[in-house]
């Protein structure tokens, strides 16, 4: 009897139901500002948070942050986490690990708040990259030699480029499967690897959130 066919190889640039939204016309209006996307992106990073605690990160005023917040809950990507908090000061928690849009889905009457949200996208981008800026010099020693920073410029058409970015997603992916984990300790520690005063134990190495960014155009400004 012939064996049954292998199942088809899951598509990387395909969200999974259980973890990931696919964002409709409505959704990418809403995320159509930097300011809620970088919002959005810390209550996905670091959990959930007050508009305060969010205003005082992004030096925004606590009413905008509030009203971007609201925004954000409005269009279903955030929710209000009722186990905390109070009615006066609610605390927001992220209701999915990723964003997917395909701009090669959208129908007509779309592709202007798709091109929107990506222009959105690269401003949130940037002034990330800017705060960012100013923790290099305080990177560890291991941290800062495991980073990258690097800028590639290819020489693709649109089928190449589509190719390269559903590898490089697959890589992504299989790495994002480890998840949150607890610091390693070798069969002969004889604690649990932590100093007294709850520090690292030097030489541990304690997994950390990691952002990788990939932003791939054609560069059309000669």
């Amino acid at each position: 009897m012939a064996e049954a066919p292998a199942p088809p190889a899951p598509d990387p640039l395909a969200p999974d139901p259980a973890h990931d939204v696919t964002l409709d016309a409505a959704a990418l209006r809403v995320l159509a500002h930097p300011v809620r996307l970088n919002l959005l992106s810390r209550l996905r990073q670091y959990g959930p948070a007050t508009a305060r605690q969010l205003a005082a990160h992004f030096a925004l005023d606590p009413g905008s942050a509030s009203y971007h917040l609201r925004r954000l809950a409005a269009g279903g990507l955030i929710e209000e986490d009722r186990g905390r908090g109070t009615r006066r000061d609610r605390w927001w928690q992220a209701r999915h690990r990723t964003s997917f849009h395909d701009p090669g889905a959208n129908s007509p009457s779309e592709q202007a708040d798709s091109r929107a949200y990506a222009q959105s996208l690269l401003l949130a981008y940037s002034d990330r990259l800017r705060r960012l800026a100013g923790t290099v010099p305080l990177l560890p020693d291991d941290w800062y030699a495991a980073s990258v920073f690097s800028d590639y410029t290819l020489h693709l058409t649109p089928d190449e480029l589509n190719a390269m970015k559903a590898e490089l997603v697959e890589v992504v992916g299989r790495y994002r499967q480890l998840g949150p984990r607890e610091p390693q300790h070798s069969a002969d520690d004889s604690d649990t690897g932590d100093s007294a005063d709850g520090t690292e134990e030097v030489g541990v190495p304690v997994p950390t959130p990691v952002s990788v960014q990939l932003q791939s155009f054609p560069l059309l400004d000669r």
